[in-house]
């Protein structure tokens, strides 16, 4: 393994870094790593919030963009050193700030683009080791040496003849490939959903969706390309794609059309109040296999998109966002309804989130046994809000003006027949229909 190992050039390579030369390379180097952060300084503006931006960052440090131009203004300053001065500290920062980027690049991407999971972080701190590890070997140069011993490493796979060089040099670029794919449907995906709202927002979700699909789709195949894969013996994977659909991934299949569906035919969009299986509240994210919904009280349920296809979906905003609530409120029989209907509709009213048109009304609705029962009927514009509030400063209003009105609130009454001994014999001395008329006066549904 050591056999291709130069001492000689590491050796002039530490001379070199402890020459006079060298003072002169590190501060041309400092111009650079801070003309690299005024441009990205300048061009940054004011600060984003975290997460904003893959190229800028959460600060002026952490994104891509600042080691990309530390990288090309040091290039630039070791070609220009290069008729005076060897090169030896910019052949240590160049490589170092090359590793950099691809560490800054994939882990922004990452983060952006697969948000919350946990093996991401892994696969960051993987490639970081890998960047610095492959830095390392490079400066020492004991690079080549491996990639030698790589290349002795054979196989065939069929007809392809694979090294273990080409296998390892074909999996970076599929990775760099990939990254990069994600990184552009990401900045795509940002612009075409920032700021639209309703059927837009349906409609770019589709062209976002379908964009990430095809860049996937183009960077996997240039991935295979460079792992040395011919495209053309993939073929045999369509009849074996078709038969899985049609066994086990027809459910998965299933959900993935039905998003496209729904967004498509924008009759259920993300923002819309809906119940979907006894289960209430506003869509918050239309994947192509699943849709998000999340109820009032804070819970969030994940429905397969086929359920929405197949089933009763109730949606209170597709038309409009105006949604009926009721409530009912008993009154004495003695009371004056026709100067108490108009005082409960004016405070039903007074409530602000009560719309003014439709009006709310107050109707009779039916006669109980101990009271009169009315309807208090009106409409609220923001579902999303709950309906539960609103109900309640309703509520209370109308009670504001029941007891002004002193109006009697009834209460159930019931009349209890007592039997003294003497009742009881001249009861039975009368016979069964007698026994059967006093037992209908007690019962205890009389008021």
């Amino acid at each position: 393994m050591t056999q291709g190992f130069d001492r000689r050039e590491f050796d002039a390579l530490v001379a070199a870094l402890t020459g006079p030369g060298a003072a002169v390379e590190v501060a041309v180097l400092g111009v650079c790593l801070l003309a690299a952060w005024l441009v990205v300084r300048l061009l940054r503006g004011a600060p984003r919030p975290p997460g904003a931006s893959i190229l800028f960052g959460d600060r002026v440090l952490d994104g891509v963009l600042f080691p990309l131009l530390a990288l090309a203004f040091a290039f630039g300053a070791q070609v220009g050193l290069e008729p005076a001065i060897k090169p030896a500290v910019f052949r240590v920062a160049i490589p170092v700030l090359l590793s950099l980027v691809v560490i800054r690049l994939s882990a922004r991407v990452l983060q952006r683009t697969m948000p919350g999971v946990r093996w991401v972080r892994v696969l960051e701190r993987t490639i970081s080791w890998l960047a610095w590890i492959a830095v390392a070997l490079w400066l020492t140069g004991v690079l080549p040496t491996i990639l030698a011993a790589m290349d002795d490493v054979r196989w065939n796979v069929g007809s392809v003849h694979m090294t273990l060089r080409k296998v390892v040099e074909g999996t970076i670029t599929a990775g760099i490939v990939l990254v990069l794919a994600l990184w552009i449907s990401s900045a795509f995906e940002k612009r075409l959903l920032g700021g639209a709202a309703g059927h837009d927002l349906s409609l770019r979700k589709i062209a976002a969706t379908l964009l990430r699909a095809l860049l996937l789709f183009i960077g996997l195949l240039l991935a295979l390309s460079a792992l040395g894969i011919d495209l053309t013996a993939l073929s045999f994977l369509g009849g074996a794609i078709g038969v899985g659909l049609g066994f086990g991934l027809q459910k998965i299949a299933a959900n993935y059309v039905s998003g496209f569906v729904i967004l498509a035919e924008r009759r259920i969009r993300i923002g819309d109040m809906v119940k979907v299986d006894n289960f209430e509240g506003r869509i918050t994210d239309i994947r192509t296999r699943y849709t998000a919904i999340r109820s009032l009280n804070g819970r969030e349920a994940i429905i397969p998109n086929e359920t929405l296809i197949t089933t009763r979906v109730e949606n209170a905003t597709v038309a409009d966002r105006s949604v009926l609530v009721q409530t009912t409120v008993p009154v004495g029989y003695g009371t004056d309804l026709r100067k108490l209907l108009p005082a409960l509709q004016a405070a039903a009213a007074s409530v602000p989130r009560v719309l003014a048109t439709p009006p709310p009304g107050v109707q009779l609705t039916n006669f109980a046994a101990e009271s009169m029962e009315l309807s208090v009927n009106f409409w609220i514009g923001d579902p999303e809000a709950g309906a539960g509030n609103v109900k309640s400063e309703v509520n209370l209003a109308v009670l504001d003006v029941l007891r002004a009105g002193s109006v009697v609130f009834p209460s159930a009454q019931r009349t209890v027949w007592t039997m003294t001994a003497q009742d009881g014999a001249a009861a039975a001395a009368v016979g069964p229909p007698a026994a059967a008329s006093a037992g209908s006066t007690a019962d205890p549904s009389d008021s």
